[in-house]
């Protein structure tokens, strides 16, 4: 299934395309940095899913906050690691909101926010927060806010514990593993 998002935007990926893993962050002009490689969207956060599910990827909204100096090192260390934005931009499609923007959202069962209310709906009180959501959006429509998130990143997070959290996501370990015991696991193997 073709989504509105893929129509609007499959000129864009051939642009994006261009752009290796690791480029450097753009400053865009309301003060957030941004990979060239994040999603464009049309704030509609269950077609986002579906659209990452069948370009075989994972979803997750990345929170931030303007000034914030721990999504600029997110950004200008975690990312700038070419072993971490191959990895993140091969196996994720993220979505950039901002903690206390004014963008009308469509959340997962439907209801229409603003950044910041969406923000407050699911506890978002840190900058940068990462959410990692299921691959099936039709079963968040019934679930609270609490409930639909895999794992959550609230807060930096130095770059290889970072990577680990995406890895995990990945490959679904959170569904027999916690993310303690997956990293226990990935050290000590």
């Amino acid at each position: 299934m073709t989504t509105r998002r893929d129509v609007l935007l499959g000129a864009g990926a051939v642009v994006l395309g261009a752009f290796s893993a690791a480029a450097e962050p753009i400053l865009t002009e309301d003060g957030f940095y941004r990979e060239p490689w994040f999603i464009d969207s049309l704030l509609e956060l269950a077609d986002d899913l579906d659209a990452a599910r069948q370009h075989g990827k994972r979803f997750a909204v990345l929170w931030e906050l303007r000034g914030c100096p721990y999504c600029k090192e997110t950004h200008f260390v975690n990312f700038a690691r070419p072993d971490i934005a191959e990895f993140v931009r091969a196996n994720f499609d993220i979505l950039q909101l901002n903690l206390i923007g004014a963008r009308k959202v469509t959340d997962f069962d439907g209801e229409e926010l603003s950044e910041k209310q969406l923000a407050a709906k699911y506890g978002i009180r840190f900058t940068p927060t990462i959410q990692f959501f299921p691959e099936d959006a039709e079963t968040l429509k019934g679930l609270p806010p609490a409930k639909r998130e895999v794992i959550r990143i609230p807060g930096y997070l130095k770059p290889d514990d970072f990577l680990a959290v995406f890895r995990y996501v990945q490959q679904k370990r959170y569904a027999s593993k916690t993310f303690r015991e997956f990293l226990r696991s990935e050290r000590h193997p």
